[in-house]
C-alpha cells in the first residue's frame, strides 16, 4: 500500500471532518456491519483499554477512529467486507494484537522490561507495516494536543497514540490483504 501524499492525506481530513452527523452514523453502520470484528475493536475494546486511565482521551480515541475510517475510504475506497477475507487472517490479526495488548495494559502483572520490550516491538511493527508516517504524526499531535489542555489527560497519552497506531496498521493491513486476495 502506498503512503498518502501530503495534498491526499490533507484531502482526506478534510473530507472525515467536513461529514455530516446523519452521513456520519451511516458511515458507523456500515462499517460495523461489514466489518464487525474491527468495529468491535476500535469502538468497543481499545477504548475500554485507554478509559482505565482517562475516559476523556478514550472518547478522542474514538473520534480519531473515525477520521481514520472516513481518511481510508476516502484515500483508498470502500472498505472491503469482513466475509470477503479468509478468517485465518482475522483470527492471525488478532492473535497477534492480544500478545502486543497485554504490554499497554497497566492493570496487567508483568515485568516493566518485558513490557517495554513489547510496546517497543509493537510500535516498530506498526512503523513498518505502514507507510502512513504523515497520518501517524498528524494523529500523534493530535493526541498530544488534547493531553495538553488538561494535565489528568497526559498519563493516558501514550496508550492512546499506541492504539492508534494499532488502527491504522490494522486499516492498512485490511486493505493490503484485500488487495491480495
Amino acid at each position: 500500500m502506498q503512503a498518502l501524499t501530503d495534498r491526499e492525506l490533507y484531502q482526506a481530513l478534510e473530507y472525515a471532518k467536513s461529514i455530516d452527523e446523519t452521513t456520519g452514523r451511516k458511515i458507523m453502520a456500515d462499517f460495523q456491519t461489514d466489518q464487525t470484528m474491527l468495529a468491535q475493536m476500535l469502538f468497543g475494546i481499545f477504548p475500554g483499554i485507554i478509559a482505565e486511565q482517562n475516559q476523556d482521551m478514550a472518547h478522542l480515541f474514538m473520534d480519531l477512529c473515525f477520521d481514520l475510517l472516513c481518511v481510508f475510504q476516502k484515500a483508498f475506497g470502500p472498505l472491503p467486507a469482513q466475509n470477503e477475507l479468509d478468517i485465518d487472517w482475522l483470527q492471525k490479526q488478532a492473535m497477534l494484537l492480544d500478545t502486543e495488548l497485554q504490554a499497554v495494559k497497566k492493570n496487567q502483572d508483568m515485568d516493566e522490561k518485558i513490557r517495554n520490550s513489547l510496546q517497543q516491538r509493537m510500535i516498530s511493527r506498526t512503523h513498518d507495516e505502514t507507510p502512513q508516517s504523515g497520518l501517524i504524526a498528524f494523529m500523534n499531535a493530535a493526541v498530544d494536543d488534547y493531553a495538553s489542555e488538561n494535565p489528568s489527560r497526559v498519563p493516558a497519552t501514550q496508550i492512546t497514540q499506541a492504539l492508534i497506531l494499532v488502527a491504522i496498521r490494522l486499516f492498512n493491513n485490511l486493505y493490503t490483504h484485500a488487495r491480495k486476495s
